[in-house]
């Protein structure tokens, strides 16, 4: 791979990993889930969700090949299957309101009164849901196979949790300043970005079936 491909390839994961993690959207009930902890322990919080989140994004990213051989999938049918959960997260984003394909109000309300939330639900589904395992495991296939090739998805994974974490750790400063009418423009520009990237996911899916 040139290194402008693996520049375009590196864009291309970024843009499409940050939009679907949406830590941006993960604030309002990251403060719900947090309310009452000092900041050593929302500091804490942060960081176990953003490490185990991005762990289990790499892993699947990683070993993404594996699983389509053992499971009898394609990347054609797996793209178009990524896509289609992608286009109904962006469609959510696009009206401002939590995808169901990430968590439930159940699981919402349990984080609320868990006493450790950074695992489930922050970690999973929160911020690693089916719609963001789905994108870095169909970006690693589709970038090849080689070390150097994945780079630019790992690149992108690491730099979207770190963004993450960072966000997270100042979430009430981000909704003072954002306030609720920015957060969902954000939500909707975000949308429009990921629904993009989902109908080119399953465009290229249903060209890998059709051959």
């Amino acid at each position: 791979m040139t290194m402008s491909g693996m520049v375009s390839t590196f864009l291309v994961s970024l843009s499409a990993i940050f939009f679907v993690v949406d830590p941006i959207g993960v604030v309002p009930l990251f403060l719900a889930m947090t309310a009452g902890d000092t900041k050593q322990q929302i500091r804490s919080t942060a960081l176990r969700a953003c490490l185990v989140a991005c762990g289990m994004m790499l892993f699947f990213a990683v070993f993404g090949r594996v699983i389509f051989q053992v499971f009898a999938v394609s990347l054609g049918a797996f793209r178009v299957a990524g896509g289609i959960l992608l286009l109904i997260t962006s469609l959510d984003m696009l009206r401002a309101r939590p995808s169901s394909t990430r968590t439930s109000p159940t699981e919402e309300e349990e984080g609320v009164v868990k006493e450790d939330v950074a695992i489930v639900p922050l970690a999973i589904p929160l911020l690693a849901g089916p719609g963001a395992i789905a994108t870095a495991m169909v970006l690693m296939a589709r970038s090849g196979t080689s070390f150097v090739s994945a780079l630019p998805v790992v690149a992108a994974v690491v730099l979207t949790f770190t963004a993450t974490y960072f966000i997270l750790n100042a979430s009430s400063l981000v909704q003072r300043v954002l306030r609720q009418s920015g957060v969902a423009i954000l939500e909707r520009v975000s949308g429009l970005i990921l629904a993009a990237i989902a109908v080119q996911f399953i465009a290229d899916g249903a060209k890998d079936l059709l051959k």
